[in-house]
């Protein structure tokens, strides 16, 4: 007999051991910068290996843009005690540059100054390089600067056999998906809440909107602000574009995902055919899917040379990808562990509970409410809308929180030997926050800005320093070093590798890179 969602949750329980079992992964963006808080025109350093096949250790869009990657872990503890490791062999290897702490970015100069990132001679690395000049001449450079954390999640194979039982189903790769895609639709619908509870990106630097429009306040001379802002980043001054907001990427079904995207892909944008194809990988509206930018995706690891859509199609969605939590600047790994548990208790619950199909009146919904979200979170008395119908921010939140109850009761269950606080105390602790919003990160930045007559640059600065003296202190082992050094020099092996065994010209590894899209 199926189960509704209520009955399921209720039942989550007598099934919580399977929870210990979850896979995250981190992906934490942070600039190098120099003594003086400036990008830094440095190449990317030789002790950190290729950045094209690091495993732990890449570059996004800026050659000063470091990205870290944790290994897939079903243990918080062990996932934050790896991105300490890696942010301490970094900074063993920097020299006077210092990690930028906060998403939006560090003082930039014109966009001719911000370096690209370069992965080699090989025909994947020249793609990663030409996309990345795409992304500059389409949206400019410095809006590739800004930083985020991506939370990777997936289930265990025994929480799927215990919800597909309790919907009268067979455990298939399609019922997983499907699974997957309702969870997307829950999260799209309530992702407002993480940038209220999670916002840490207010302010800016007036340098990154020199020239521009805006209609952000000013604060102590160089720093722009949001009085009630949240998360600029996520807004109209982070990753979005007039281009994209045309676009409906449908999330109802896998098939109706690949179909919204291959066709942005396909669909030429006048704007953009204006490029030189030496400057840009296609004049499609999307050079490829990655340039969606979406709160979270499904995801499939890729194959050499796999196009990510091709992966969903042949295996169905593999985890999901939340990439709408800025940087805390509080947290020398820019993540708390209680940020992660909140996380968990938040995606179970968009797993677990009903996710109706998503329209277009629902789809403008999303964005307006996290747009207002973003731009006033904490203005007393704001409302939403909810199917049709407005709702308080505040009343919204609380029925959410009840909500997620149960399945904190479940994690507290399921998992034992925690160094951190119950799940049940860090959803109450979070949700302090909803009658007291001066305590949210977005909040409490302004504050220290204001009361201590400090700029964005300079309360980041500050906290440059600190996590460099945190991760100072203690060094790693000597056999750490070895290993972080032995891994370094394999990537720089794997890189020359490629390299060597490229046999097609540039152009004809475009092209058959393309032609999958037509496969599809």
């Amino acid at each position: 007999m199926t189960r509704t969602a209520p009955e399921i949750l209720a039942a989550l329980n007598a099934n919580a051991t399977t929870l210990s079992r979850i896979r995250r992964g981190i992906e934490k963006e942070s600039l190098r910068i120099n003594a003086d808080g400036e990008l830094a025109k440095t190449p990317h350093p030789a002790a950190l290996g290729s950045a094209l096949t690091h495993p732990e250790i890449t570059t996004d869009f800026s050659e000063a843009l470091l990205e870290f990657i944790t290994p897939v872990s079903t243990d918080i503890d062990a996932t934050l005690n790896q991105l300490d490791s890696i942010h301490r062999w970094t900074y063993a290897n920097l020299g006077d540059e210092m990690l930028w702490p906060g998403s939006m970015p560090c003082l930039l100069g014109p966009d001719d100054e911000i370096p690209v990132a370069l992965y080699g001679s090989s025909n994947v690395a020249r793609m990663k390089t030409l996309y990345r000049l795409g992304l500059g001449q389409r949206y400019g450079r410095r809006m590739q600067t800004i930083s985020g954390i991506h939370y990777n999640f997936s289930v265990p194979d025994e929480l799927w056999q215990w919800l597909a039982d309790a919907n009268g189903q067979e455990v298939t790769q399609d019922f997983i998906t499907e699974r997957y895609f309702g969870l997307i639709r829950n999260f799209r619908r309530l992702s407002w809440l993480l940038i209220y509870l999670f916002g840490a990106a207010p302010a800016v630097c007036r340098c990154f909107l020199d020239g521009k429009e805006h209609q952000l306040e000013s604060l102590n001379g160089g720093t722009l602000y949001h009085p009630y802002g949240t998360s600029l980043r996520m807004g109209d001054f982070g990753y979005q574009s007039a281009a994209q907001s045309s676009l409906r990427i449908c999330y109802n079904s896998l098939d109706n995902y690949i179909e919204t995207l291959k066709q942005a892909i396909r669909t030429p944008h006048p704007d953009y055919a204006r490029i030189p194809s030496s400057e840009q990988l296609s004049g499609g509206l999307l050079q490829i899917e990655n340039e969606f930018y979406s709160p979270i995706r499904p995801k499939r690891v890729t194959e050499s040379g796999e196009i990510p859509l091709g992966a969903l199609k042949r295996g169905g969605v593999e985890y999901i990808e939340v990439r709408c939590v800025d940087v805390n600047p509080d947290s020398p790994f820019g993540i708390t562990r209680e940020q992660i548990q909140f996380l968990d208790v938040f995606l179970m619950h968009c797993l677990l509970s009903d996710s109706p199909a998503c329209n277009d009146q629902v789809y403008t919904e999303i964005g307006a409410n996290l747009l207002r979200v973003v731009e006033r979170g904490r203005e007393p008395g704001l409302t939403l809308q909810n199917n049709g119908e407005t709702i308080s921010l505040n009343d919204w939140a609380a029925q959410i929180f009840d909500d997620m109850e149960t399945v904190a009761n479940a994690f507290d269950k399921g998992i034992s030997n925690k160094t951190g606080s119950d799940y049940r105390q860090v959803l109450a602790d979070w949700r302090k926050s909803l009658a007291q919003p001066d305590s949210t990160p977005s909040a409490k930045m302004l504050d220290t800005l204001r009361s201590r007559n400090l700029s964005y640059y300079a309360y980041m600065m500050e906290q440059a320093e600190a996590h460099r003296a945190y991760f100072a202190e203690p060094a790693l082992s000597q056999q750490q070093c070895a290993d972080a050094a032995r891994i370094s020099a394999a990537s720089v092996e794997d890189q020359r590798a490629i390299e060597q065994s490229d046999t097609l010209s540039f152009d004809e590894y475009l092209s058959n890179y393309y032609d999958q899209y037509e496969a599809l």
